[in-house]
């Protein structure tokens, strides 16, 4: 089977993990997602979302630091075609697909060979691939040429050219086996006696069959906790009505879709707070009625702007973290989401506007 092929039959499968740390991959193994336990980032729910699966949260059930995997579970309607782990080892120079979504581009497909079939990192044996994979792949599918699971990609060796590893699917089939005769949920996997250990059994963030530190059981612990305007900044939104989880693409960034509108909201370094609504591209025709329909709107709009950048149109709202208050804040954010999703029909339908094309995976 082709690699365009493997990708159009379990495309299906792929899921895109998101969390205020960044995101990464996981796949659909019977009823469960399996992603790594570094993409999860010590956190007991995630956003994921995939071609048939609506951006949604979901409960991370199994955290296993040691072979670096996690469980996701979810309710979804399982793929026609569905992916299965391998029965039989690969061998050196066999032929691989890596599926991810690195740097976020969704459903992005690698081939390379196995360098090494079997490659010991610590106590740990790895798959080498020369396959290009990138941050974003992790937590993906390594494929054969039979479509089978043989491994998920799991690090790379950074300054090195495709020196890509992935934990070989005996690692997952043995953690799934452990997990199902296990029957509970809310499990971390101990990394020092390999126990697996109920959450609500963990006192003080120590195993209770060895007493080490369970950084894990911290992380989960704790959650994720904005500060600053940050903190101030979902706030308004949680305000707003907007589910923040879903919303959050990273610690600085969020995005709204607000009727036919999309926003994107991005807080820098430099403290600078920017709410960008890219609306509809400019016509070909009669384009001076849209200048002079946009001039005159920023004449009568407070805490938003007008702005052409290239051929799309943005309304935008910009402020310094030093300067947002609660109360501006959020009547400057419903503004831009109300008049976002207005103007965006104005220009499309009164003016001859063209709808701007949108990744819905994004």
């Amino acid at each position: 089977m082709n690699t365009q092929l493997l990708l159009e039959s379990y495309i299906d499968n792929i899921i895109q993990i998101m969390t205020p740390y960044g995101s990464g991959s996981g796949f659909i193994i019977d009823d469960l997602i399996i992603t790594n336990s570094h993409v999860v980032g010590g956190l007991k729910e995630v956003v994921i979302s995939a071609k048939k699966i609506k951006r949604t949260i979901a409960p991370v059930v199994y955290d296993d630091p040691y072979f670096d995997l996690a469980f996701i579970k979810c309710d979804f309607t399982k793929p026609q075609t569905q992916l299965q782990l391998a029965l039989t080892p690969p061998e050196d120079g066999d032929i691989t697909v890596a599926v991810g979504h690195p740097y976020g581009l969704n459903y992005t497909a690698t081939e390379g060979i196995i360098s090494r079939a079997s490659r010991l990192q610590g106590d740990l044996e790895y798959i080498q691939i020369d396959a290009a994979i990138n941050p974003g792949n992790s937590g993906g599918p390594l494929l054969n040429t039979q479509g089978e699971v043989i491994g998920v990609n799991t690090f790379i060796i950074q300054n090195a050219n495709n020196l890509g590893f992935a934990l070989p699917y005996f690692y997952v089939q043995e953690a799934l086996d452990a997990y199902h005769t296990k029957a509970k949920q809310n499990i971390i996997k101990c990394p020092s006696c390999k126990n697996l250990i109920e959450e609500s059994s963990i006192k003080n963030d120590y195993c209770p069959e060895c007493g080490v530190k369970l950084e894990v059981a911290k992380l989960r612990r704790k959650g994720y906790n904005p500060t600053g305007a940050t903190k101030l900044l979902e706030q308004i939104l949680d305000e707003l009505d907007i589910n923040v989880t879903l919303a959050r693409r990273s610690q600085s960034s969020w995005r709204v879709d607000h009727g036919s509108a999309r926003i994107d909201i991005n807080y820098y370094e430099n403290g600078i707070i920017i709410g960008d609504a890219k609306l509809c591209a400019i016509p070909q025709e009669k384009i001076e009625d849209v200048y002079d329909y946009l001039l005159e709107r920023n004449n009568e709009l407070s805490y938003l702007q007008f702005s052409i950048n290239e051929n799309s149109i943005y309304l935008s709202y910009l402020i310094v973290d030093s300067s947002l208050t609660h109360d501006e804040g959020k009547v400057a954010l419903k503004r831009l989401f109300d008049f976002a999703d207005k103007y965006d029909d104005i220009l499309i339908n009164e003016f001859g506007a063209l709808k701007q094309k949108r990744d819905n995976e994004d």
